[in-house]
C-alpha cells in the first residue's frame, strides 16, 4: 500500500499536534472527526509528511522554486499521478504559509529522537531535491545545513553525508567514514562496522523510513563500503 493514501486523512494532524498538526487541521477544518484517526498515525506517513513539508521549504530557500525541484519531489518520493492532488495540497500549504522551516525541523528532531541515522536520511534526500536543477544555491546549502543542527546532527555527521553523496572516485573515505587519516585501521573499521549497521536498509524500514525512498539509503550504503574499500588500500601501501 502506497504511503501517500491516507496523509490529510487527519490522523497525523491530530495525533502529532504542532506545526505539523496545525497544517494539516487548516486543511481538513472541522470535517473530520479527531477520534475516528486517533491510532491511525504510522513512522511510514510521518517520515513522507516531514519531507514533503521540509521539501517546499527548500523549493522557496533562494526565491525560486524550479519546475526541476518540483519533478524531483514527485520523483525522489514517488509519488503516484493518482496521489499527486493531496499531495501537493500539503505542498502548497507548507510553501505558501508564512511558518518557516524551524519549528517542523524541531518538531522532527523530537519524533525521531535517539534515531539520528532516520534523521540523516531526511538530510540526504533534501540534498537530492536541492540538486535537481543542477545547483544547489548558498541559500539552499545554508537551510540543509541548519536543518541538521536542529536534528542534532554533529558537523563530522552533516559532511559525512555531503561527501557520500559524491561519485566513488571523488570522495574523500576519511570524511564519509567520519575519521582521520591518521586513525589506525582498527578505530576506523569499528567505525564503518557501526556506519554500516546505522544505515542499513532493513533497519531503517524498521525504524519508519518509506519503502519508497529507500534508494538513497542504498546510494549511501554503497559511499560506505567504497570508503572502507579505500582505506583499507591507502593503509596497505
Amino acid at each position: 500500500m502506497s504511503i501517500w493514501g491516507s496523509l490529510i486523512g487527519g490522523m497525523i494532524g491530530f495525533s502529532l499536534g504542532g506545526p505539523f498538526g496545525m497544517l494539516l487541521g487548516s486543511l481538513i477544518g472541522g470535517k473530520v472527526s479527531r477520534s475516528r484517526f486517533k491510532s491511525f498515525a504510522q513512522p511510514q506517513q510521518v517520515f513522507a509528511l516531514a519531507l514533503i513539508v521540509l521539501s517546499a521549504k527548500l523549493s522557496k530557500a533562494d526565491g525560486q522554486v524550479s519546475r526541476e525541484e518540483l519533478i524531483a519531489v514527485k520523483d525522489k518520493l514517488k509519488i503516484p499521478e493518482h496521489e499527486l492532488d493531496q499531495v501537493g495540497k500539503i505542498f502548497n500549504k507548507a510553501k505558501e504559509e508564512s511558518t518557516g522551516y524551524e519549528p517542523y525541523a524541531k518538531q522532527i528532531a523530537q519524533i525521531y529522537q535517539g534515531n539520528i541515522n532516520v534523521l540523516e536520511e531526511v538530510i540526504n534526500i533534501l540534498f537530492y531535491i536541492a540538486e535537481a536543477d543542477g545547483n544547489i544555491s548558498d541559500q539552499e546549502f545554508r537551510m540543509i545545513q541548519h536543518v541538521s543542527q536542529l536534528f542534532g546532527l554533529s558537523d563530522a555527521q552533516f559532511n559525512g553525508i555531503v561527501e557520500g553523496r559524491k561519485s566513488s572516485d571523488k570522495l574523500n573515505p576519511y570524511v564519509v567514514l567520519e575519521s582521520k587519516p591518521d586513525d589506525n585501521l582498527t578505530d576506523i573499521r569499528k567505525r564503518y562496522l557501526k556506519l554500516s549497521k546505522e544505515h542499513h536498509p532493513d533497519l531503517l524500514l524498521s525504524k519508519g523510513v518509506p519503502q519508497e525512498v529507500i534508494e538513497e539509503s542504498k546510494k549511501k550504503m554503497r559511499a560506505i563500503n567504497s570508503a572502507w574499500d579505500q582505506i583499507q588500500k591507502l593503509k596497505s601501501n
